[in-house]
């Protein structure tokens, strides 16, 4: 009768937190999919499909490019909260990649084709020429954007970038598997497993975070979830953009350019920034000692760098090339 009772016991244990963790996982997907319908978000239809995009703030406008388990609103919070207010006095136009919330996934992508569709985006805005900020894995297609559509650019700058040389390891590959489509491991670490989620997302391994820097980095794990919306992209990134940067040929980009890589970065190589900056004509890079992947702490470093950068005047365009055809190779 007690072993009778002790499962009973048990077993009802057991109800109850399973019953616990579902309210708690369904409470936190809703509360994640209400904050992503918070973002004003546009779709537009280009010849790549749908490009979904967000607008925040007014003045020269800035094309932001995110990183991987990113889209529109991890854009925002890169370009928003990093750097202290910063861009507070631009138009930021945040896009979602392909396969990452309401943008498509065309069949055979390439990172050139995303080029493309950037170029449609600027058509469809009346926008010229525009500022571009490439984030880690945004810039690859950043890299074809420049080559591709260098009288779009005014300036480029790169934080934290997946350059040539960087290279995916077996066990990120795994990792990637694992977390597959389903938002719950992702949920799981976040919720059970937050020190490892924060390395995730680029922090170094011991880094001592002020209170600022927990608010930044929770707001970049917010942009993670839901998963599920983003996993295209994810995958995309993972097997086809990012090896795709290993051969580009960076001497032929002409436009000015500003790398920002720290250190410490656990993420992306700094040293595939020293050699992208030696390749490209004219390209300087900032350096920041520490930080790690989000440049955690380095306002003070980076921002006068990127104001004079951005505030530079860009060189005239070259030749009269369509706004919306490849104006270079």
């Amino acid at each position: 009768m007690r072993k009778q009772q002790l499962f009973a016991a048990v077993g009802g244990g057991a109800a109850l937190a399973t019953g616990f963790l579902a309210r708690r996982y369904r409470h936190d997907l809703d509360a994640a999919r209400a904050r992503l319908a918070a973002v004003d978000r546009t779709v537009i239809m280009t010849g790549s499909g749908a490009v979904e995009y967000a607008e925040q703030g007014s003045g020269e406008p800035l094309l932001v490019i995110h990183g991987i388990f990113g889209g529109c609103d991890a854009g925002l919070v890169w370009a928003g909260s990093l750097w202290g207010g910063l861009f507070s006095d631009r138009r930021l136009i945040a896009l979602s990649r392909f396969g990452y919330l309401g943008s498509s996934l065309p069949p055979g992508a390439k990172p050139a084709d995303q080029a493309d569709a950037y170029a449609a985006l600027l058509d469809a805005l009346r926008i010229g020429r525009t500022d571009v900020l490439a984030i880690s894995a945004g810039t690859t297609s950043a890299l074809q954007f420049a080559l591709r559509h260098p009288n779009r650019i005014k300036h480029l700058v790169v934080m934290s970038g997946n350059l040539p040389g960087f290279q995916t390891t077996a066990r990120q590959a795994l990792g990637l598997r694992l977390l597959g489509r389903s938002d719950l491991p992702i949920w799981a670490l976040q919720t059970f497993a937050r020190p490892l989620m924060v390395r995730l997302v680029g922090v170094p391994k011991g880094y001592p975070l002020t209170a600022d820097d927990e608010h930044v980095v929770a707001e970049v794990i917010d942009t993670t979830f839901p998963v599920s919306l983003r996993a295209e992209g994810v995958i995309f990134d993972y097997f086809t953009s990012i090896p795709d940067a290993s051969g580009y040929d960076l001497e032929a980009i002409k436009v000015p350019t500003l790398l920002v890589h720290s250190k410490d970065d656990p993420l992306t190589p700094y040293d595939t920034a020293r050699r992208a900056a030696s390749r490209i004509a004219g390209a300087r890079l900032v350096s920041a000692e520490q930080g790690g992947h989000l440049g955690l702490g380095q306002q003070a470093v980076i921002s006068p760098e990127l104001a004079a950068f951005l505030g530079t005047p860009a060189p005239a365009e070259r030749g009269a090339a369509s706004a919306s055809e490849p104006d270079g190779a």
